[in-house]
């Protein structure tokens, strides 16, 4: 089922997201509904806050970004088929010198960023199984977990540029809240919830 991907200015995605047990309600299907809901809005990555639960869960496939030539035939390979869903997940360590790149989200349609973020990162979690694993993740992958990540933590891509690139945006952000934006995927708007 797809669900509505929450905008901009809606409380849940200030939420650091709860850990889950393996018992939480009808988890195969939010699983399976997350993944839905991001292939039809064309992401990568989404996290339970974006479709209104403030827990530790997030799903990538990061195979669209294997067509970008740009991109060394390793890299391509590597985020060809890459598909996962993080549980409980906790980054234990981020490494390397910090590099930039134009990100976006379904959350903040029609606004991209350049973010700076470190190009190898460690982090713990669980699959559906609930068995923790470590491992060490780097490049665009790295970089598409963080960003899932800071979901789950309550931060948002938006935090981490410039003052002055915020101000520039802050129309586009106040749209947003209000749900003066239109995209192609079902949204739910902060605004719309205050019955304005």
């Amino acid at each position: 089922m797809i669900l509505p991907i929450v905008g901009y200015g809606d409380p849940v995605l200030r939420k650091v997201g709860e850990v889950i047990t393996p018992e939480y309600p009808n988890l195969k299907e939010t699983i399976a509904n997350m993944y839905e809901t991001m292939y039809n809005a064309y992401g990568v990555g989404l996290a339970a806050p974006q479709v209104g639960m403030p827990i530790r869960l997030f799903v990538i496939d990061t195979t669209p970004f294997s067509d970008d030539d740009d991109l060394p035939s390793d890299e391509q390979k590597d985020l060809k088929g890459f598909k996962k869903t993080f549980i409980n997940a906790k980054i234990v360590k981020e490494e390397g010198e910090e590099w930039s790149f134009n990100e976006g989200c379904l959350s903040i349609p029609d606004v991209r960023e350049d973010v700076y973020r470190k190009p190898t990162v460690t982090i713990e979690y669980c699959e559906e199984d609930f068995v923790v694993k470590t491992e060490v993740f780097d490049g665009l992958i790295a970089r598409v977990i963080q960003h899932e990540y800071d979901h789950i933590e309550g931060v948002l891509f938006t935090d981490k540029i410039s003052s002055l690139k915020k101000r520039l945006i802050q129309k586009k952000l106040k749209n947003i809240t209000e749900g003066k934006t239109f995209q192609e995927y079902r949204m739910k708007f902060a605004a719309a919830k205050k019955g304005r």
